[in-house]
């Protein structure tokens, strides 16, 4: 046994580890965590101070067990997991989990996995700074109590099986309040004019820079140019200079591969790990946006390698955020001179981007010429004012642009022909285009990211999983929204004709964006109503403050617990004894034909409308929604059009087919027992019994297809299917892989039986962090 044993989170980095150590070094990989609080039950004591009742979790005992070994054998434990306060607290759980001593184990961190920083570590060996792990432990168990607390008073109040949480809830508040904000918007119209002008055989744009706010107006200032002169007023040519965008943290890393790669949350961060532990990149959980000397001498080399002196121009960020963290640096490439890098094409695009933000950050600013030039119009006191920008020297921007969120932004106008004050122009076109104020649009992950940041909710380490999880728990959907039309008026004034037209546009239309679902929005009102003070922003990031300070030593982690405990104890107590249930509900109207209130509400099984009330003598009619519908926006007509169904199509083969609406969306049944999915985007309402037999057709053929055998068996019928990865034998609710080299077509009940009692243990999954 090597008299070195190294652990840390992941096998890949493991990998990487041993290569740079060389002999007397064992790498090991504990997969992340391998203790926490059980699922079941809340397992902190907290009438002793908050006190956790960790376990090794079932899928790690297998490996706590094997790191215990080998960590008896070995005269020193290196503990090497990530330095944030989650890889802190992974070593410390080590520690605790493997029983090893101070004596024989050092705990070592590294910004990147190079040879260089791996042996650096080594040779600077440190203790478990315990203020980190009980910044973890705090968030934790904060965590693990609100959600206990919290999660069952929604299931009394609102609806079975539904959780909360202390973060994930501020973040669907968020969403659900843009929301509001959108569907209650009103927007104003004015009109925005546009004249094209040609001097020296070029053609270019002008605009007023005041839209007119009726179509009067515009039309009045229309007449007034039909024969009018233009001439040059002024014109100014200013220098300008634009700045390099600061090298990536998490957040900005996370907006901009959104931007620019359409990477989700997520996959950025998935993708941007594999390049850490290949060794590619620096850590990728980072709010500072400073660089090593090191770093700063290395880009510096390979600017002027590659660009020459003149692009050279070193700089040192400093982060405007008092509570990032300057010892650790942004993202960057571990060695600049690698310009490509990354085991797949997520990978070498991820990279490029991080390679170009990081060395542009390093380079010289761009130079430009902004020329501003001002046209007077005879016989009115409107000015039109045409704006350019040329680039004097490219610097920075010879490798990087920063992208945008900004989806009214314009392109530059670019160099504009040259012209001399008193000069008078040919007016080509001048136009009037009704334009209409918009709403904040809906937040992408990558804009959701940027607003967590600047409220100063969650940390690096939470935005991905905080997004992730208010999805998968239906509160938040990402979603493409239809838009809807309306007139515009628009002039057009050339050759001295002056014409006017209506035109349609789209407006609303939105694609993949963050949109609440009706259960987001009735939890958010509940939760706000109820908790006022865990839903309220400023708290939230006053929390997030003082995980900080207990990071850093100068808060008590216990003291901060029962700070919080106390009060929001009281207000679960309170909430569950006097609060209302919460439904939702909105009433739409009157059934035309029993003359009962029709309901949109939340129901045991999620959105659905009512006709009639519970005390009625008569009891109340039920319709679930479509999955494109919201008790926010059903109008009375669509409610009713849910009534129709079950829609009888007709009989076939002797047995009656009908279109329906279930759980699972639309569907077509077949008989007693035949249930068929109607394709995705069609109206239950509108499907012919022609369209339903070809989908019952379809269906017979493919439970054909997927049957190939089935024996009878003591234990149950054991069946030989098709399935979507290929056959497999299934008995009961077990599957069984078919071996490769047997023929599922010619497998016996025998063949089948031996498959079964043969089959290799389950290999475990990578539990992720």
């Amino acid at each position: 046994m090597a008299e070195n044993l190294v652990i840390v989170e992941s096998p890949a980095k493991a990998k990487t580890i041993e290569g740079y150590l060389g002999k007397g070094y064992v790498v090991k990989s504990s997969f992340g965590h391998v203790r926490d609080l059980p699922k079941k039950g809340i397992n902190i004591d907290i009438e002793n101070n908050f006190t956790p009742k960790y376990e090794v979790t079932p899928d790690k005992k297998k490996v706590v067990k094997e790191l215990k070994d080998l960590s008896k054998k070995a005269n020193m434990v290196w503990l090497a997991t990530d330095e944030d306060r989650e890889g802190e607290a992974i070593s410390w759980h080590l520690m605790e989990a493997l029983g090893l001593t101070p004596d024989k184990t050092k705990r070592i961190t590294f910004n990147e996995i190079t040879k260089t920083a791996v042996s650096r570590a080594i040779e600077n060996p440190r203790e478990i700074d315990v203020n980190l792990v009980n910044a973890q432990q705090a968030r934790r168990i904060l965590d693990r109590i609100v959600g206990f607390e919290l999660s069952p008073v929604l299931w009394r109040k609102v609806k079975p099986s539904l959780s909360a949480g202390r973060v994930q809830s501020v973040t669907v508040r968020l969403i659900v309040e843009r929301e509001r904000d959108i569907q209650s918007f009103t927007p104003e119209s004015s009109y925005k004019v546009y004249a094209y002008f040609k001097v020296g055989g070029n053609s270019f744009r002008a605009e007023l820079p005041n839209n007119f706010p009726t179509e009067q107006e515009a039309q009045a200032f229309l007449e007034k140019c039909k024969s009018a002169k233009f001439t040059v007023e002024n014109l100014e040519k200013k220098p300008a200079k634009r700045r390099p965008a600061v090298p990536f943290t998490t957040s900005t890393l996370q907006q901009e591969a959104s931007r620019k790669l359409g990477f989700s949350v997520s996959r950025t961060m998935s993708v941007a790990q594999k390049l850490y532990e290949s060794g590619k990149i620096t850590y990728m959980r980072t709010d500072s946006v400073n660089l090593s000397d090191f770093a700063l001498a290395n880009a510096k080399e390979a600017v002027i390698s590659l660009y020459g002196g003149d692009y050279c121009n070193p700089r040192k960020y400093q982060n405007k955020n008092a509570n990032a963290q300057e010892a650790h640096e942004a993202i960057r490439p571990t060695n600049f001179s690698v310009q490509n890098a990354g085991g797949d094409h997520a990978e070498k695009r991820l990279y490029d981007l991080i390679w170009k933000r990081t060395i542009a950050s390093q380079m010289s600013d761009a130079e430009l010429e902004r020329t501003k030039i001002t046209i007077d119009i005879s016989g009115t006191k409107e000015k039109f004012v045409a704006t350019g920008e040329i680039i004097k020297f490219d610097g920075f921007l010879k490798v990087y642009l920063e992208g945008t969120d900004d989806e009214d932004q314009e392109d530059d106008t670019g160099l504009l022909p040259k012209m001399t004050i008193g000069e008078e122009l040919i007016n080509e076109s001048i136009t009037a285009t009704e334009k209409y104020t918009r709403p904040k649009a809906r937040y992408t992950e990558a804009s959701l990211v940027k607003q967590l940041e600047e409220k100063g909710i969650g940390r690096p380490s939470t935005y991905a999983p905080t997004i992730s999880t208010v999805q998968k728990r239906g509160y938040v959907e990402k979603k493409d929204v239809e838009g809807k039309e309306r007139e515009i008026v628009h002039f057009e004034l050339k050759n001295g004709e002056l014409k006017r037209a209506v035109r349609t546009e789209v407006y609303g239309a939105d694609r993949n964006k963050l949109v609440p679902t009706d259960m987001g929005i009735v939890v958010t009102d509940f939760l706000v109503e109820n908790f006022k003070k865990v839903l309220d922003y400023d708290f939230t990031a006053s929390v997030e403050k003082e995980f900080d300070d207990i990071a850093q030593g100068m808060m008590e982690w216990t003291n901060m617990l029962d700070k919080f405990y106390k009060p929001f104890h009281h207000n679960i107590e309170d909430t569950l004894e006097n609060s209302e249930r919460a439904t939702g509900e909105r009433e739409l109207g009157v059934d035309p034909d029993s003359g009962r209130p029709v309901i949109a509400r939340i129901g045991r099984f999620g959105p659905m409308i009512q006709i009639g009330k519970q005390e009625d003598e008569e009891k109340p009619k039920f319709a679930s929604l479509k999955a494109s519908q919201s008790i926010n926006s059903i109008t009375l007509e669509e409610a009713m059009d849910l009534f129709k169904l079950p829609k009888d199509l007709g009989v076939y083969e002797g047995e009656p087919v009908s279109a329906n609406v279930g759980r699972f969306g639309p569907y077509v049944r077949f008989g007693k027992s035949t249930f068929v999915s109607i394709p995705k985007g069609k109206d239950p309402l509108d499907v012919t019994l022609e369209e339903a037999i070809v989908l019952i057709e379809e269906k017979k053929k493919a439970d054909a297809e997927k049957y190939i055998a089935e024996y009878e068996d003591e234990k149950g019928p054991i069946q030989v299917l098709n399935g979507r990865y290929g056959p497999y034998i299934k008995q009961g609710r077990k599957n069984y892989k078919i071996p490769k080299d047997k023929d599922a077509k010619s497998l016996s009940k025998e063949d089948c039986l031996e498959i079964m009692a043969n089959q290799p243990a389950p290999k475990g999954r990578r539990k992720k962090k």
